[in-house]
């Protein structure tokens, strides 16, 4: 049961049969490709912004509408992980993944034809809630395909794929980007082609057949048991039932915490660095190498983060591994946001603060599906997820506020958001070990 198949080496891949390796393939590649079409938007927001606002913005102009439009993608990818991951439980993994994928293709692609700031964000807020989706159904997917053996290794290397997107947005838009924003946003058919073909014969997983067979048959009954009318119950109404609701509480807090920690450095570290470096003079087209160098060190050391997670999870278990994360992300981000004041250390840190505030993700895959039940899993995942994006939608704010206050200190405020990581703490500490349990069903 579980995680007690014993595996040495690398020799447990060899375990992997061929649905599963499909099934991870899919929900790899969804993820990252899904990550791909979200981020290029950051990537064309200048050209963008400048040509839909009439050709000469200000800088404040942008950056208001931008940040508009930022969170508009974020509410969407909450809103996505809510509905998306009700659909799942009822309707099936696969086919409501491949809806999501397309989806986010369709709807990246329709950004390149529009000519205004109102029907871009629509097309950004449904793109948003397309790639929520993609998230919360991969995670139960993969879980249920190897529900019995490795799972937390494999949910760990699949969670990768969020790093991975970033650094094929980033070879895209070099590709593509001399032809115009425009093209840049076109590309985004490519992951719906992609995965489409990819789907063709592939099953849902016996613990979701197992479930949908089970519903069919309380359905079919004449009189139903109180036990079945609570299984039949709508799933979201579930996640508040005696026996589940702790378990909500649990994800919620350590969803937040690693969402707030986070994305105030995805939007802030970039100007953190700019400053430094113009402390030391390199200012303007100069600092933009070390900028972008700095920012993808950060990203390479979260993919490492990712794939690593579940083997140490394996090893110490679930809980010890989360609060080791959360506490690396607190020293590494107060050391180099309050300590240095200088960037000449940034490019040594940035991987080690990478490796453990993104890596600490791989936790909302490996911990969460094993928190619930298989009837409720996909929508308890979108819910735990969803809930801390709203909230976490509004921390690059608060954090941009409180930098004016500090005399455009974003280091300060940015250092201030990076310690409610130790929500996620709590959570470990209060929650449950799962460790060499079987998953759910």
């Amino acid at each position: 049961m579980g995680q007690t198949a014993a595996a040495t080496g690398w020799t447990w891949v060899r375990d992997i049969t061929r649905y599963q390796w499909m099934v991870f393939l899919i929900a790899w590649l969804g993820w990252s490709l899904d990550n791909t079409d979200f981020n290029l938007f950051s990537l064309v927001l200048r050209p963008a912004m400048t040509e839909l606002l009439g050709g000469n913005p200000t800088a404040a102009d942008i950056g208001r509408v931008g940040g508009i439009l930022s969170m508009t993608g974020l509410l969407g990818w909450a809103l996505g992980g809510f509905a998306f991951g009700i659909v799942g439980d009822y309707f099936g993994r696969v086919r409501t993944l491949m809806l999501s994928v397309a989806l986010v293709a369709v709807c990246t692609a329709l950004q390149g034809f529009t000519h205004s700031t109102v029907t871009f964000g629509i097309c950004r807020f449904l793109t948003g809630v397309g790639t929520g989706a993609e998230v919360v159904l991969g995670i139960p997917l993969v879980a249920e395909a190897f529900a019995d053996v490795h799972r937390a290794k494999v949910l760990g290397v699949m969670m990768t794929g969020g790093g991975f997107g970033s650094l094929i947005g980033g070879q895209l838009y070099a590709i593509v980007g001399p032809y115009g924003w425009r093209y840049v946003m076109f590309a985004g058919v490519l992951p719906a082609i992609i995965l489409i073909l990819l789907r063709r014969g592939l099953d849902e997983p016996e613990h979701f057949r197992a479930v949908h067979a089970r519903r069919a048959a309380i359905r079919a009954q004449g009189e139903q048991s109180r036990e079945d009318r609570e299984y039949m119950r709508f799933a979201p109404a579930q996640l508040f039932s005696p026996g589940l609701r702790y378990s909500t509480f649990i994800g919620v807090l350590f969803c937040v915490g690693t969402l707030l920690a986070i994305w105030t450095s995805q939007i802030w570290l970039p100007t953190i660095q700019g400053q430094l470096l113009a402390k030391q003079g390199i200012t303007g087209p100069a600092a933009a190498p070390f900028i972008g160098h700095g920012m993808t060190l950060w990203g390479l050391g979260g993919i490492i983060g990712y794939a690593t997670f579940g083997f140490i999870a394996d090893v110490v278990g679930r809980r010890a591994t989360i609060i080791f994360y959360n506490v690396g992300t607190i020293v590494a981000g107060l050391y180099m946001y309050l300590w240095l004041d200088t960037y000449d250390l940034y490019p040594y840190l940035l991987p080690i603060f990478g490796y453990f505030v993104f890596g600490v993700f791989s936790g909302h895959a490996v911990y969460l599906p094993e928190l619930f039940p298989t009837h409720v899993r996909a929508t308890a995942v979108s819910f735990c997820n969803g809930s801390g994006r709203v909230i976490t939608s509004f921390g690059p704010l608060i954090a941009g506020l409180l930098a004016g206050s500090l005399n455009g200190a974003f280091n300060q405020a940015t250092a201030v958001m990076t310690c409610f990581a130790g929500l996620s703490i709590i959570a470990a500490l209060l929650g449950r070990e799962t460790k060499d349990e079987g998953l759910p069903e």
